[in-house]
């Protein structure tokens, strides 16, 4: 997996990032949902490094990323602070401004880069996410039972850690089954590094992310409502026509009450739009992003 790309770990913001780099041209930052790491890209990676300078990043909490403590606000797992990551690691590249592409939570990484960095992203590709505020503002049966996660995980610790800790490799095939509708599109090479990666510190360090996604996260995202505040730049929001967020939410709809330039559409597939349907996502990249 990622041929032709540097493999490599920088300090920045007071934790390690790791990261791979590759290709030419404007820079590109790509970041990973939940329960996976950057290797979640590869079938894409090197298409899109034909193009566009690459880097794909594991966030802080997961991969090889640091796993910092937590505090009671849960702030150091707040998307404003795994967003100060990705900038600063960009910087540390000499990219001042990027675009971003992201799925699942490093879409919800981008989305609150897009609003406390606007100078910096010049587009954003949200991938299978409606806005978290919309998602746990307007909770519904249907919507719990689909993503029965967003709840458990936020359960104080160490309850999900100890019951995910006692079969990491159940939960991460039952996580994969449940949202995606091709099981052969998980290479084992890329589900063993899932596996790999997947550590008490980084169960632990993924619950924090949801825990803030629950509090902090909604703070911050209420201060842009009250303010007015949405993102300027323009955005394409993807979602798989198979799985929930399609089915349950207007996607683009929603976003156009957090954005102001929004355009996006469904692709044949479940949650796992990389990997599931590299094809068709890789194109729907390009289309987008070499405007």
């Amino acid at each position: 997996m990622f041929n032709n790309f540097k493999k490599s770990i920088v300090k920045v913001n007071n934790v390690n990032i790791n990261y791979v780099i590759g290709g030419i041209g404007p820079p590109i930052l790509l970041l990973h949902g939940y329960p996976q790491t950057h290797v979640m890209w590869h079938k894409i990676a090197e298409s899109l490094a034909e193009h566009f300078t690459v880097v794909i990043s594991d966030l802080r909490g997961y991969g090889d990323s640091s796993t910092p403590p937590s505090t009671e606000t849960h702030y150091p797992y707040s998307k404003r602070e795994i967003g100060k990551d990705q900038v600063e690691l960009m910087k540390s590249l000499g990219f001042e401004s990027f675009q971003l592409a992201g799925h699942d939570r490093g879409a919800r990484v981008g989305h609150r880069i897009a609003l406390d960095y606007p100078t910096a992203i010049e587009k954003i590709v949200t991938m299978d996410i409606a806005p978290t505020y919309i998602m746990y503002t307007t909770t519904d049966m249907e919507f719990a039972k689909a993503y029965y996660h967003w709840f458990f995980l936020i359960q104080p610790y160490n309850i999900p850690e100890t019951l995910i800790g006692e079969n990491p490799k159940y939960y991460l095939k039952n996580k994969f089954g449940q949202w995606g509708r091709d099981r052969e599109a998980f290479t084992a090479e890329a589900f063993n590094e899932y596996l790999r990666c997947f550590t008490p510190e980084t169960i632990h360090a993924s619950c924090e992310d949801y825990r803030a996604s629950a509090s902090i996260d909604i703070e911050h995202d209420q201060v842009d409502i009250d303010n007015g505040n949405k993102i300027q730049c323009p955005m394409l929001c993807l979602w798989g026509n198979k799985g929930f967020v399609g089915r349950k939410y207007d996607v683009v709809k929603e976003w156009r009450k957090w954005a102001t330039d929004v355009q996006g559409f469904g692709i044949d597939c479940g949650h796992y739009l990389p990997e599931e349907a590299p094809k068709e996502t890789l194109e729907a990249l390009l289309n987008f992003l070499n405007k």
